[in-house]
């Protein structure tokens, strides 16, 4: 699953890049496959619950695979999102706009982060999953600066754009939950929602 939705992020890429309403057909077709093996993930890991009764590792194992399987089949959506705007769209939009508003360079960054994630998935490595939420910051950083750089753009094209880096950042935010549960399989530390709570006591002490 983590391969095919990988695939369908680069050829929502491809398709953009290209103008490929056929290539981005493809993608929005192979969308169906990416939600048969969520659902098969999802049956799988409730048969092992029934029949095995895992504790320890193995029933976090368990968890971080359902809330993983979850976070890819968005990804898949994402890809899919992509891919229909350019079946949809009657504009060619230009190379230099794409490079111009950082969009390729979010996109290429947003695909490394998922193909890292899955290697620290693999290899159990909790440094190179701990490394993704920083360069999740970057995917951050291009979506709040985004309105400023399309200004100069037809309002077609930037609305095109705007919205693509709105899809490429909640890939970055997918990518983050995953790494968390990496951390938690391996680790057994929950990380999910600890800064938000650090920054509420800091502004407790703050207030205090």
């Amino acid at each position: 699953m983590w391969i095919l939705v990988q695939s369908q992020l680069n050829k929502a890429k491809e398709a953009m890049v290209q103008f490929d309403k056929d290539l981005a057909r493809e993608v929005l077709i192979k969308e169906k496959r990416v939600n048969s093996f969520e659902l098969k993930i999802d049956r799988d890991c409730e048969n092992v619950f029934a029949l095995y009764c895992p504790v320890a590792v193995d029933l976090r194992f368990l968890l971080a695979a359902l809330k993983i399987n979850t976070n890819l089949e968005r990804i898949g959506d994402i890809a899919a999102g992509i891919a229909l705007y350019v079946v949809e769209s009657t504009v060619n939009f230009e190379v230099s706009a794409l490079e111009s508003t950082s969009l390729l360079r979010m996109y290429d960054e947003a695909i490394n982060i998922l193909i890292d994630t899955r290697t620290a998935f693999e290899k159990e490595d909790t440094v190179l999953a701990r490394s993704i939420f920083k360069r999740d910051d970057v995917l951050d950083a291009i979506n709040e600066s985004a309105p400023a750089n399309v200004t100069a753009l037809i309002k077609a094209e930037a609305l095109y754009i705007l919205s693509v880096i709105r899809k490429l950042e909640r890939v970055g935010d997918q990518a983050k939950n995953i790494a968390e549960e990496i951390i938690f399989y391996v680790e057994a530390k929950i990380l999910k929602h600890l800064e938000s709570s650090s920054r509420m006591i800091e502004g407790e002490e703050d207030d205090s």
